[in-house]
């Protein structure tokens, strides 16, 4: 039987990355840490497998004011990261039905703050879920119990992914670069996830804080879009971070004149010192990125979802 030679590729990074994660697992019970050279190698390993390029990856970063919710999509398939505030949920689904959507391959969410699992009860409850992720982290929140009686009431399970995995969406490769269950900041709880299709690169940081960029500097971080942390706080975006993810666009979610004071001036700074275009969408809308597998393109779109 002839094998499609994406999957032999697959297997050979699944294979090989075993062995390599056997040897960290070993080096972590002996108490010895993993050396900067051996997770810069894992990270070039999973680079060096392409996927075959179909269509167009679309990347919509809503406008739903001082919250995140972002849709992916690819060859008819669908991916969505985080879905707004509350009372984001009901126009959010009015819209992904308007754009066809039926199905999500797999629904994000990065952490248990309302700003960013508001709204996802309502995508549960509209649309059928293949795969769910989010921490192993209980909130006694109604907004976080009203998910997971959606979950339930669609048998869908919770799921939490380990650092290093990598999943595929359409023709895209995604790998988990960090969440967390250490519950003192619930931001740093934050999954991120980074994307490859074809040459480019997307990465998601959820509200990630500076901490965890120090947590991932060794990793193969380096991406065309970057999804700002938590909003563009003074908190995220650190210096030594951007110079790793060398982002050509820098996409912030956030609220007009929101009460934080987000984004925060000093990172607007630290962001065009580094020669990355600034979208937000507090002044830009729904900021829209294709990519072909080769070039980046970037639009506003007049797509307001801001309950």
């Amino acid at each position: 039987m002839k094998m499609d030679n994406k999957y032999i590729l697959i297997a050979i990074i699944v294979l090989v990355w075993g062995f390599i994660y056997a040897g960290i697992e070993e080096n972590r019970k002996k108490g010895i840490n993993t050396n900067t050279e051996t997770k810069e190698a894992i990270s070039s390993l999973n680079d060096s497998v392409k996927m075959r390029v179909e269509g167009n990856l679309n990347i919509y970063y809503f406008n739903v004011g001082q919250a995140d919710a972002i849709l992916l999509e690819n060859n008819n398939k669908y991916m969505m990261i985080d879905a707004g505030n509350n009372a984001d949920g009901e126009l959010l689904v009015k819209r992904l039905k308007e754009m066809g959507v039926s199905k999500l391959d797999y629904l994000i969410a990065t952490h248990a703050h309302e700003d960013h699992i508001g709204g996802m009860d309502d995508v549960i409850n509209n649309f059928d879920v293949d795969n769910f992720y989010m921490p192993d982290v209980v909130t006694t929140t109604k907004t976080f119990e009203d998910l997971i009686t959606a979950l339930e009431n669609k048998s869908i399970a919770f799921n939490t992914p380990n650092i290093g995995e990598i999943f595929l969406f359409g023709s895209c490769k995604f790998e988990v670069l960090h969440l967390s269950d250490e519950t003192s900041d619930l931001n740093d709880t934050s999954i991120v996830v980074r994307g490859l299709y074809g040459e480019n690169s997307f990465l998601f940081m959820g509200d990630a804080s500076s901490n965890v960029e120090k947590k991932i500097l060794n990793d193969n971080i380096d991406s065309d879009v970057l999804k700002v942390g938590h909003h563009g706080s003074r908190y995220s975006s650190s210096v030594n971070f951007l110079k790793k993810v060398t982002p050509d666009y820098s996409i912030i979610s956030v609220g007009e004149d929101n009460s934080y004071n987000h984004p925060h001036s000093v990172t607007i700074t630290k962001l065009k010192d580094n020669g990355s275009q600034i979208f937000r969408t507090d002044l830009d809308g729904t900021i829209f990125v294709s990519s072909d597998g080769k070039t980046v393109k970037v639009e506003k779109l007049d797509i307001n979802l801001n309950g």
